[in-house]
C-alpha cells in the first residue's frame, strides 16, 4: 500500500505512540484527583498544554483541549456568537470552509444570525479586501481557514486579522489542515482564536485544540465541572491529550527538515504526471501552499474511476469528508471548476513516511491507470 492521503489523516508518529502507552495503562488518575496519580495526570496534561502552546507560538494558559477540529470550531462559533451582544449577529466565513465551519454557521442561521460568505479567485486564494467589504457594524466573527483542506492554499491571514481588529472584530481560523505542515505564531498571525486537529499532525484522532487569545470570551458548549478554564466540562482524556502534546513538540522539532522534503516529494508526483498526461492541471498552483498537497484534475477521466483502478494507492478524490459524493465540493465551487474538469480531480497528500520509491511507484500506476481509462 502507498499512502498518499495524509490531509485524510495522519497515523501515529511511534514517538506519540510511546508517550501514550503509560496513561493507557498506570498512569490511570483523574487529573482533578488530589492524590499522587491524578498530580501525575495533571502534570502531563499541563506538559501537553505547553508543547501545543510553544508549536502555536501562544501561552499554555491560551490553549484548550477539545475532542477535534470539529469540536473546537463549533466552539469558536457558537461561543462567540452567545457571548456577542444582542446587535451583533454578523458572521462572515469563506466560500470553501469545512463543514465543521460551514454547519456551525448554518445551525446560528436558524438562531438569528447572519452569514456572509466571501469567494476566492482562481488560485484558491481569498482577498482581504472582499473580507473587509464583508464586515458589517453587526459583525461579530470573521472566521477564514489557514490552509484549504483540498487544495492546499494558504490564506492571508495576517491581512485579514488586521482588517478585523481595525473594525473591532473577532478572528477565528481553522488551521487543522497547517499546523505541523508549516510555520504559525499566532502573535505573527493576530488571530484571536486558531483550531487544531491532532490526527492531521501524528496525533490521536479524537484530541484537539482551540486557542484562545487572553482576553477572548467565549460561551461554552459544554456545561459542567470547570475543567480547561471553565470552558470545556469533561474530565481530561490524559492519553490523547499527552499524544497531542508530544506530536506538537515532534512538529517542532522537525518542520524546518519536513517541510523541504515534502515539497521534494510533492513536486516530484506532480512532474512524472505532468510529463506522461497531456492536459492534466494541478489547482493552485501558483499560490502559497502547503509543501505536502498536490490537487490535480486528470483530463478525460473520472477521478473515482482512476481510484478505483489503483486499490494499492491511498488518496482521494476531493476532501476525505466529500469523497462519497457526486457533486462538486464547496471548493471546486468556489474554484468555479467546470462539472467535467472537477470530476477528473484528485488529491495526493504526502507525509513523513513516505520516500522517492514510493512516489516514483505511484505515478508510474497512476499513469497506467490513466491510460487505460482515457
Amino acid at each position: 500500500m502507498i499512502y498518499l492521503d495524509y490531509n485524510a489523516t495522519t497515523p501515529l508518529a511511534p514517538c506519540v505512540q510511546e508517550g501514550m502507552l503509560p496513561f493507557l495503562a498506570e498512569h490511570f488518575g483523574n487529573p482533578s484527583s488530589g492524590h499522587a496519580p491524578g498530580k501525575a495526570a495533571h502534570a502531563a496534561v499541563d506538559d501537553a498544554r505547553v508543547q501545543v502552546a510553544q508549536l502555536l507560538g501562544a501561552a499554555s494558559d491560551e490553549i484548550l483541549f477539545t475532542s477535534g477540529g470539529t469540536e473546537s470550531n463549533n466552539l469558536a462559533l457558537k461561543g462567540s456568537f452567545d457571548v456577542a451582544p444582542p446587535e451583533r449577529r454578523h458572521l462572515v466565513i469563506s466560500a470553501f470552509e469545512h463543514p465543521a465551519i460551514a454547519a456551525p454557521a448554518k445551525y446560528l442561521e436558524r438562531r438569528g444570525a447572519t452569514v456572509s460568505t466571501v469567494g476566492c479567485d482562481a488560485r484558491g486564494v481569498v482577498d482581504p479586501g472582499e473580507v473587509a467589504a464583508a464586515i458589517r457594524p453587526d459583525t461579530f466573527l470573521v472566521s477564514v481557514m489557514l490552509a484549504n483542506n483540498e487544495i492546499g492554499a494558504i490564506q492571508p491571514l495576517r491581512a485579514i486579522a488586521e482588517i478585523c481588529r481595525e473594525r473591532g472584530v473577532l478572528v477565528h481560523t481553522d488551521a487543522a489542515q497547517a499546523v505541523g505542515k508549516i510555520p504559525i505564531d499566532v502573535t505573527q498571525l493576530k488571530v484571536d482564536l486558531l483550531t487544531v486537529a491532532g490526527h492531521k499532525l501524528y496525533a490521536p484522532k479524537g484530541v484537539g485544540a482551540l486557542y484562545v487569545r487572553r482576553g477572548v470570551h467565549l460561551e461554552p458548549l459544554l456545561h459542567g465541572a470547570g475543567h480547561e478554564a471553565g470552558l470545556r466540562a469533561g474530565t481530561e482524556n490524559v492519553a490523547q491529550i499527552v499524544g497531542l502534546g508530544i506530536a506538537a513538540e515532534f512538529a517542532s522539532r522537525h518542520l524546518d527538515n519536513s517541510r523541504p522534503r515534502l515539497e521534494s516529494l510533492r513536486d516530484r508526483l506532480w512532474s512524472q504526471l505532468r510529463e506522461s498526461i497531456p492536459g492534466i492541471s494541478w489547482n493552485g498552483a501558483s499560490a502559497a501552499m502547503l509543501p505536502n498537497t498536490l490537487s490535480v484534475n486528470f483530463p478525460r477521466v473520472r477521478g473515482s474511476a482512476l481510484l478505483a483502478r489503483l486499490p494499492d494507492i491511498c488518496a482521494s478524490t476531493g476532501a476525505a469528508c466529500h469523497s462519497g459524493e457526486a457533486s462538486l465540493s464547496a471548493t471546486q465551487r468556489a474554484l468555479g471548476l467546470l462539472p467535467q474538469i472537477a470530476e477528473g480531480t484528485v488529491r495526493f497528500s504526502v507525509g513523513l513516511y513516505n520516500d522517492e520509491t514510493e512516489i516514483d511507484r505511484a505515478a508510474n500506476q497512476i499513469i497506467a491507470a490513466w491510460e487505460a481509462l482515457r
